[in-house]
This record gives structure tokens, sequence and C-alpha cells, in this order.
């Protein structure tokens, strides 16, 4: 199954000193080992405020909160997940 994860930056809770280098290559190298373990298909920047979208494949939703929540900003309460949701195909492409 895949799922829809919104994250979302507490900038205001946490100035822009603590995002520093060193947190968001940390951030992003665990991106990259979800994304080569198959648990991360994709991922974008949000525009509409700081954080992500991402499209995960897993069993369930606790399997899909369970891989986000080895996030290290998530870990420090920098960031959460206004949105995990369960996605299904669009029906409009299946057979008629």
């Amino acid at each position: 199954m895949q799922f829809l994860v919104l994250t979302e930056r507490f900038t205001d809770k946490f100035p822009a000193e603590e995002w520093t280098p060193e947190r968001i290559e940390a951030e992003s190298q665990r991106v990259r080992e979800l994304y080569a373990a198959g648990v991360l298909r994709t991922a974008w920047r949000r525009k509409d405020k700081p954080g992500a979208a991402l499209i995960l494949e897993a069993a369930s939703e606790a399997e899909a909160r369970a891989a986000v929540e080895t996030l290290p900003l998530y870990k420090l309460g920098m960031i959460g997940f206004p949105l995990v949701t369960q996605l299904d195909p669009y029906p409009g492409f299946g057979p008629r």
C-alpha cells in the first residue's frame, strides 16, 4: 500500500540557527536510506509551508508512521506529520 505523508517544520518553536547544516544532512541521509530500502518512493518540498510531501510503501499506516518516525528531525521534535493517509488507485484508469 502507498501512503501520503505531509511533514511540517516547527519553525515557530525552533529558530533558524537550530536548522544547522549537520541536522539537515542527517535528515537527508535518513531519507536516502529509506529510499534505498524501497520504503520511500518519492519526496517533494512543500511550497505552502516548510516541510515535505512523501510517498511511502508500507503494509499499514502504523508501518508508514514507524518509518517516518526514524527521521532525525522528528526525533528532535523539530518536525511533525499533520497528515498520514493511505492512497487508493484512481479508478478512472481502470478497465471499462
